[in-house]
């Protein structure tokens, strides 16, 4: 009898139960209904960004249909598509190649320099710039130093070779008869001084922007309290600028690998080779000097994957380390 009442009150509690979640059902509107009311709310920002996602649509998604070429044998009549499947094939080649090793070597060495001093100088500099007191020596020093961003990566290799030209070069002549642009190990050193002076001014806009936005009042209420500017930065300036370098740092880690083709290759020439053949360049000889598509598109998708993973390793790192992470 008791077991006979308890059933019926469970399966009044369960009919109770169903018909809230029903009523509840009734009540939340459908997905296209939500989706209707999200879209007349906010459907201008939606029309602004249309352009931007149309453009990345196109660039970036589109000519992924390409990667299937890495894992098969090209013809050129059959398109990309027609060829016999292999594999990994190509892969497997790539990483028994000998110029792997230099190669891997070359390109964390020019990359790895470059990411570390591109990350902090721009810092630096951004720091400097915000205890300059006058307006006008401000933006006098921001315009020097964002000017070698615009300059074309062209004039800057041509610049490079004339500083450091032997004997008659505004540095090489310190050198003697010594054409340090020969010198394979003196190779990514250039690369990375001459990265910094383009760039560094540029980068250091960001990081400008954000120390504007600090509270004049944290500085008052520092120097009350007896500090120099070198306490002003560390305890004020370098603390509010934190999120905004540990953002940059993820999106740098996604191009680890990722060495620029256009300045390593103009700065080659048969002494330095040794030193500065990278992914980038070697991908452009196979794929368009030597007419081997998909070797290069193979190794151009695996340099992609090493530069995904870092990008989802230091996004992990972050996000666990100071609660800073891009997704």
């Amino acid at each position: 009898m008791a077991s006979a009442t308890r059933g019926a009150h469970g399966a009044k509690d369960l009919s109770s139960a169903s018909r809230q979640a029903g009523d509840s059902t009734a009540q939340r509107p459908s997905l296209m209904a939500r989706i209707g009311n999200h879209m007349s709310r906010y459907w201008q920002l939606w029309l602004m960004s249309l352009p931007a996602m149309i453009f990345v649509g196109l660039f970036a998604y589109v000519p992924m249909y390409g990667i299937q070429l890495a894992f098969r044998e090209f013809v050129p009549g059959a398109g990309l598509s027609g060829g016999k499947f292999v594999g990994f094939k190509y892969f497997i080649q790539f990483f028994n190649s000998p110029q792997f090793d230099d190669l891997i070597i070359n390109t964390i060495r020019v990359s790895l320099g470059t990411l570390v001093l591109g990350f902090i100088a721009p810092i630096i500099l951004a720091l400097l710039i915000n205890q300059i007191a006058g307006k006008r020596t401000k933006s006098f020093v921001q315009t020097i130093t964002y000017m070698p961003h615009f300059i074309s990566t062209v004039v800057i290799v041509s610049m490079i070779n004339i500083f450091l030209a032997p004997n008659s070069g505004m540095i090489g002549r310190f050198l003697g008869e010594t054409n340090i642009l020969g010198n394979p190990d003196a190779f990514a050193p250039i690369y990375w001084i001459t990265e910094v002076w383009q760039h560094c001014g540029w980068n250091s806009i960001i990081y400008l922007a954000a120390l504007a936005g600090v509270d004049t009042s944290l500085y008052e209420a520092a120097k009350m309290d007896g500090a120099g500017r070198l306490q002003l930065i560390r305890y004020v300036d370098i603390p509010t600028i934190l999120p905004t370098c540990g953002i940059l740092l993820i999106l740098n880690m996604g191009s680890v690998l990722g060495v620029g083709f256009e300045k390593v290759y103009l700065m080659q020439n048969s002494l330095n080779l040794s030193g500065s053949e990278v992914l980038s360049t070697f991908v452009y000889k196979m794929g368009l000097v030597s007419n081997q598509y998909s070797y290069s598109t193979a190794i151009n998708l695996f340099n992609t994957v090493i530069n995904f993973l870092f990008l989802i390793i230091a996004n992990q790192v972050a996000k666990r380390a100071s609660n800073t992470s891009i997704f």
